[in-house]
């Protein structure tokens, strides 16, 4: 069986017939729409058009994701022929994401632990804003800033960090947890971590040990 790939890109001609490219079109959107319903907001989703003169007669489609695919912005999707030709073409697509997302109030410098006076909600095209947009304010407040911001910037998630509550070098409590006990003991912490951080602790005995950080600055084990 011969075996041939070819790659079909955007093209706005009008030229074409609609009965042309419409299996092709229809199985590569009901792709992108399965693939988009987890996203941040609520999708919008144009098919480009497609010149299929070249493709040889297919009976069956299979939509697929060719690496790098983005679910959002111009991207493309892919669809292969399974018979009684083999080929694969990638179809054109505009995504736009309509839902909220979280700007600054005001000029804030770095260091500064955000209040929920500091940021504000706005709605717009995700898909044209940055990669790790944050869209829950809830998710920000209590947390420092990596670097200064503007007023009316939109704030991402690798801007900003969770505050410490263990340092290194401090005495901390160790909680062990198990089916129907819990052992409290003291040690010295290893390194810094947040709320949710892996922790290391060496006990009074020696013995190095690794949990997970608690708001309350203690380190849990559990077992």
């Amino acid at each position: 069986m011969l075996f041939r790939l070819l790659f079909l890109f955007l093209s706005l001609s009008p030229a074409l017939h609609a009965a042309d490219f419409d299996p092709i079109l229809d199985v590569a959107e009901r792709h992108v729409r399965l693939q988009a319903q987890g996203l941040p907001g609520e999708p919008t989703i144009a098919m480009g058009k497609l010149d299929v003169t070249r493709l040889p007669p297919c009976s069956a489609h299979e939509a697929f994701s060719p690496p790098g695919m983005r679910l959002s912005g111009k991207t493309h999707v892919g669809v292969r022929c399974l018979g009684p030709n083999v080929w694969s073409v990638l179809v054109p697509v505009q995504i736009s994401i309509r839902g909220r997302y979280v700007t600054t109030t005001r000029p804030l410098a770095a260091g500064q632990t955000l209040q929920a006076g500091d940021l504000a909600v706005l709605t717009g095209d995700l898909s044209t804003l940055p990669t790790g947009i944050v869209t829950d304010p809830a998710s920000a407040i209590g947390k420092t800033l990596r670097n200064s911001l503007g007023a009316g910037q939109p704030l991402r998630s690798d801007q900003v960090i969770a505050p410490l509550v263990i340092r290194q070098g401090q005495s901390v409590r160790v909680i062990s947890k198990g089916t129907g006990f819990a052992v409290s003991s003291e040690g010295k912490a290893l390194n810094n971590a947040a709320v949710g951080q892996v922790a290391q602790v060496r006990m009074n005995s020696g013995q190095t040990l690794s949990g997970i950080a608690q708001a309350d600055g203690s380190v849990e084990i559990s077992f």
